[in-house]
């Protein structure tokens, strides 16, 4: 069989999940829909709405604030708003964010279906194991150019929404062989100030909805589209190993070991800013005591997460010097830390100016299965001391736990819904496994 066939076999054939891929499932759309709020109240996702008006108030999806829309224009509106704030999840060996297009697609779909909890999280389970090991695959080479939120994101709407439309096993091949095609994002989306980086997510999520709808009808595409000659393998990545792909499909469950963001900006610039705040405390120092700050990391955290001069929210995000001069001045890096008065803030743009970003050989060597910086700082009395944070915190080995997700959901929620609606939301998604019906 192609990769395509092994994958929607995988998909029909999954067996009752677990309790613990379960529960962790529950975790996934949690911070999902925390990503999601803040997100749909901001640009592009407003424009969005705008843009695409005809599609909306009718249709049996709903946009993030309840708004009925369009099962494909729910996917792309809510998936670009849950990837905006750069709060949303990721699967780090696939350098990859895997929550925003495919619960995106995911819910959308749900909520046209009237599809149970636990027929969503089955989906959702099966867009995270397909999806991340097609990421995994492709590897860096991939990455140089690509940005695998949309690219990989594709596979991951195509097969949840395949799940929720209970595809059968042909028909699902052919809506992961047609996506496929239309799997794309570029990274010099976001090497200049722009919106288009969380379009990609959201456009991941529309492509998989079209993707199983077509399939659903019957619309046929390429199976071999991962593994052919010109199919993504070789165009977009340098002939991945498909056979290893798909060897632990069903024995080993990838969304048991997500990533959940602990900053509000880029993930590359995550152990910078913990190994930064660790040094501080170590060294019992304050902001204005820092003569010079040096921090060693991997290719993508310069590259991705190198701007020297940020003017904009979306700029700042990606700016390892603005995130750890703010965390090092306020001790954390949150939603607020990219509003104009923060952005213009003198003292960060101080201390910006005394903070070197480099390339460490000997991380980017371990990247991307570790993401780990090394931070020196020297001080005004002439000391002088180095730290390795070998991951970040909200890493596998170092998760966020069910409190602190919480604490996270209530945070990005509450501004946009208020304290006891995002209260008995959160109860609520907890309780998803046991819901009727996704109608809301």
């Amino acid at each position: 069989m192609t990769s395509t066939q092994t994958f929607a076999q995988f998909a029909v054939d999954l067996k009752p999940l677990t309790p613990q891929v379960i529960h962790h499932a529950k975790r996934a759309v949690i911070d999902w829909y925390a990503a999601l709020l803040p997100g749909a109240v901001v640009a592009p996702a407003m424009l969005l709405e705008q843009a695409l008006v005809e599609d909306l108030d009718h249709g049996s999806a709903r946009l993030a604030l309840g708004r009925a829309a369009t099962a494909r224009s729910a996917a792309l509106i809510n998936g670009t708003a849950a990837h905006t704030v750069e709060v949303d999840d990721i699967y780090r060996d696939a350098i990859y964010h895997p929550g925003a297009p495919t619960i995106a697609a995911a819910w959308a779909v749900a909520q046209d279906q009237g599809s149970t909890g636990l027929e969503l999280l089955r989906a959702v389970v099966a867009g995270y194991e397909i999806s991340t090991r097609i990421g995994v695959a492709m590897g860096r080479a991939h990455y140089k150019y690509w940005h695998n939120t949309g690219t990989i994101g594709s596979f991951g709407a195509a097969a949840a929404a395949a799940s929720l439309y209970r595809l059968d096993a042909s028909q699902y091949a052919h809506a992961l062989a047609t996506v496929g095609t239309f799997a794309a994002g570029l990274q010099q989306a976001f090497r200049m100030d722009s919106l288009s980086k969380p379009l990609h997510a959201g456009r991941a999520a529309e492509a998989g909805v079209l993707a199983a709808q077509g399939a659903r009808a019957g619309i046929t595409g390429s199976l071999d589209i991962l593994e052919g000659e010109a199919g993504l393998g070789q165009a977009m990545s340098n002939g991945p190993d498909w056979g290893k792909a798909v060897a632990t499909l069903g024995s080993d469950f990838h969304i048991t070991r997500m990533t959940f963001k602990n900053h509000a900006c880029c993930g590359h610039t995550f152990a910078a800013i913990d190994g930064a705040l660790a040094l501080q405390a170590s060294m019992a120092i304050d902001a204005q005591d820092i003569r010079r700050v040096h921090v060693g990391s991997y290719r993508a955290a310069k590259e991705v997460a190198g701007y020297e001069n940020p003017q904009s929210p979306a700029e700042a995000r990606f700016s390892t010097k603005f995130v750890v001069a703010t965390a090092l001045l306020y001790g954390s890096v949150r939603l607020s830390a990219f509003e104009p008065d923060r952005l213009a803030d003198p003292k960060i743009r101080a201390l910006m100016a005394r903070i070197e970003l480099t390339i460490d050989p000997e991380l980017d060597a371990t990247f991307p299965g570790q993401r780990a910086a090394r931070v020196t700082i020297a001080t005004h009395d002439g000391r002088s001391e180095q730290y390795l944070q070998p991951t970040r915190k909200g890493d596998p080995e170092q998760p966020l736990s069910d409190a602190d997700l919480d604490d996270k959901f209530l945070e990005l929620a509450t501004p946009v819904l208020g304290a006891d609606q995002s209260k008995a939301l959160l109860s609520r998604l907890w309780r998803l496994d046991s819901e009727a019906g996704i109608r809301w």
